[in-house]
């Protein structure tokens, strides 16, 4: 494993330009921020500060939303030292997600990236510094991990540095243990469904808390929707 994030950090060293088309299928915001699923869930962790060595345990939960025809990503931390809460959408006019996080401190910052490879890279410059940051997150061990890594590139170098990363296993799995298995479908986005809800005496499967409220608003829509989607995959 140590060598693993030796690798992973020595690749991730040089912040190399956003690749063009990067992931998201289309123009739909749900489509593109479907690409992101694997994302979706209560994580339990830690994170660690480059520059003074020091760890701590912390948690994040990632979850859709809805709200009438808009939709996007949340997250949500707790007992982190560096991010409070953010969220992810999708911009069609631009072809990329925009991300915005809010610091321990309650300071926003706004990115914009791709999905590159299965990992989201995003970048801002910082209107103060100039510096140029960056975030990448991807899952590893066939989705039982997710990896959060913060870059600065200062404005007068060429060469980034990691300042902090944040580790997860996802609640309920093993580190080690492949997260493929099969089970219910998300009757809202089509992800691994781990919550019941249910409608006209009939349980169904959600994958987050955003996608349950979503349901239990208009549950006939939802299953129209989702007999739609299922019969022209077939």
């Amino acid at each position: 494993m140590h060598r693993y994030l030796g690798l992973a950090l020595l690749s991730s060293l040089i912040l190399l330009p956003l690749a063009e088309g990067g992931g998201a299928k289309g123009t739909d915001a749900k489509e593109a921020l479907t690409e992101l699923q694997a994302f979706i869930g209560g994580w339990k962790g830690g994170g660690s500060l480059d520059k003074d060595k020091s760890v701590w345990k912390e948690d994040v939960n990632w979850s859709w939303r809805f709200k009438e025809k808009d939709v996007w990503l949340s997250f949500n931390f707790e007992k982190s030292k560096v991010l409070k809460s953010g969220e992810i959408r999708y911009l069609p006019n631009k072809s990329v997600y925009e991300m915005t996080t809010v610091d321990a401190k309650g300071n926003k910052a706004v990115y914009e990236g791709k999905l590159v490879k299965g990992t989201l890279q995003a970048e801002r410059t910082n209107p103060e510094t100039k510096d140029v940051e960056q975030v990448k997150i991807n899952t590893a061990a066939d989705g039982v991990r997710l990896i959060w890594g913060y870059f600065v590139k200062p404005a007068n170098r060429t060469i980034a540095s990691r300042q902090y990363q944040l580790q997860y296993t996802k609640e309920g799995e093993s580190f080690g243990v492949a997260a493929g298995k099969k089970g219910p479908e998300c009757v809202v986005t089509g992800g691994l469904g781990t919550m019941p809800v249910s409608f006209n005496g009939q349980t169904y499967y959600v994958c987050c808390t955003g996608c349950r409220d979503a349901f239990n608003e208009n549950p006939a829509k939802i299953l129209k929707e989702y007999a739609e989607r299922k019969k022209k995959e077939r």
